[in-house]
């Protein structure tokens, strides 16, 4: 049930930012942007902070693997909107859609580095089962995998475990193919701020 909270109480300023980017984009804010705007200084100002850290800044992931884990974590928690909005960010930054849709059917046989692939599987782990163990880990290691790519796979995982269950909780509107393309033309180029 999509809450009603997102269409209203928002100051002048964000409302006009809002028209801007329906003028701009040709599309209407997608509700995630419309939920760092509600309440900014409880959740919005911190998680786009976060959020940007995780996925812009600096780390030996690439923005496109940081973005097809977001897209991985969120399809392992089933969230429509994040899906879609991580797999079209995911697929323009790769310049690759068919790797990121391999990837998201069958991860054993996508044409991955073998690092990438043990840390996905070791997100899905831990987004599934809410844990991870010590041999999830010597697994990731023993790929090759930094104890600081670790860590910074654990941020993009911690953000958009938070991020498809508002997602969910708030039913933001999945949008068109179109849309989700719009929207990944921004994160790229502004990233989460």
């Amino acid at each position: 049930m999509r809450l009603d909270i997102l269409d209203h109480g928002y100051r002048k300023s964000t409302k006009l930012l809002f028209a801007l980017i329906r003028l701009f984009s040709g599309h209407p804010p997608p509700d995630a942007a419309k939920l760092v705007f509600y309440r900014p200084a409880f959740y919005g100002a911190v998680a786009k902070r976060f959020t940007h850290e995780a996925m812009r800044g600096p780390s030996a992931w690439s923005v496109a693997d940081r973005e097809l884990m977001a897209a991985f974590v969120s399809q392992t928690n089933g969230s429509a909107f994040c899906i879609g909005a991580h797999t079209a960010t995911a697929s323009r930054a790769y310049r690759d859609e068919a790797k990121v849709r391999a990837v998201l059917t069958d991860l054993g046989s996508a044409p991955l580095d073998t690092g990438l692939r043990a840390t996905l599987r070791m997100l899905g782990t831990l987004t599934r089962d809410g844990t991870v163990d010590a041999a999830d880990m010597r697994d990731v290691l023993s790929a090759g995998v930094t104890s600081g790519q670790i860590e910074d796979a654990l941020a993009v995982c911690v953000a958009f475990d938070t991020t498809d269950r508002l997602a969910d909780a708030f039913g933001f509107e999945v949008l068109s193919a179109e849309g989700f393309a719009a929207g990944a033309r921004y994160l790229l180029r502004r990233g989460y701020r």
